[in-house]
């Protein structure tokens, strides 16, 4: 994942996605970050991740998806909307 210039964008987003920890925790892990903006995020989080991360983010985050942050729903819809079928199984936790 590319380096983003405008963090604090990004903090917004986490620090309401992501409340348990602090936005600098969270933007630490682009990947953990990426997957709560895809499972719970508004279209308005979406838009501001691709303009900082680029469009490309989601399918990387979709390959290595922490395990229960997805539902089925949003799953196989972004499985769908980046053309990544067919659609796998969900993450498991170990």
């Amino acid at each position: 994942m590319k380096p983003v210039a405008d963090q604090g964008r990004l903090f917004e987003v986490a620090r309401r996605l992501i409340w348990w920890q602090t936005p600098e925790q969270s933007v630490a892990d682009p990947v953990r970050l990426v997957a709560q903006v895809m499972a719970l995020g508004t279209w308005d989080d979406i838009q501001t991740v691709r303009k900082l991360m680029g469009s490309q983010v989601f399918s990387e985050v979709l390959e290595q998806a922490p395990a229960g942050i997805f539902n089925d729903r949003r799953w196989n819809y972004w499985h769908i909307k980046l053309d990544r079928l067919p659609v796998p199984p969900l993450p498991k936790r170990a």
